[in-house]
């Protein structure tokens, strides 16, 4: 053994693949839309994260996905960049296998990306998410803007539930 010889980091390519069902999917500008039926949440990806969570098709690794955002645009572009995005989209769950991410990426918020890399070239990943009410509690009663019209058994989690005197004074409280 030679020990003149350093460890090389030595990592097999992994390639990450995107969950496609029970999503309603729709793209809007530069944007896609994401609605998780299972967990009733509304994601709102940014064109780079887009592009990262369309490209997650089980073939393509990461660098292959790095490579697919710098082609067409002069913009230089990390690696870093798409392991962010991939830590996003798998914080909500957007993504069916996960990849490992290198150690120097693994846990790396936005801000120390930034620093990382410096001035990015192409726009840093963004993943917005929003959980969205289920049709039953839109439907609900207890959610009426009027207090006159929340029925009594709304105020339960309230100790006292004013149903008489003006308008204004009546619903739980």
């Amino acid at each position: 053994m030679n020990g003149g010889n350093k460890m090389k980091d030595i990592r097999p390519e992994q390639f990450p693949l995107a969950r496609t069902e029970q999503l309603i999917v729709k793209e809007v500008d530069d944007e896609v839309l994401v609605y998780d039926l299972k967990t009733d949440k509304a994601h709102c990806l940014n064109d780079t994260a887009a592009k990262v969570w369309k490209n997650c098709d089980g073939e393509k690794s990461v660098t292959d996905i790095t490579a697919v955002l710098a082609n067409g645009t002069e913009a230089l572009v990390e690696e870093g960049v798409v392991w962010l995005a991939l830590d996003q989209l798998k914080q909500f769950k957007l993504l069916v296998d996960v990849p490992n991410a290198p150690l120097v990426f693994a846990g790396m918020t936005r801000r120390q990306l930034v620093r990382t890399l410096g001035v990015a070239a192409i726009a840093l990943p963004v993943v917005v998410s929003i959980i969205a009410p289920t049709p039953a509690m839109a439907a609900s009663p207890c959610s009426a803007k009027d207090p006159c019209t929340v029925p009594a058994d709304c105020c339960t989690a309230h100790p006292t539930c004013i149903t008489s005197g003006p308008p204004g004074n009546r619903g739980c409280s």
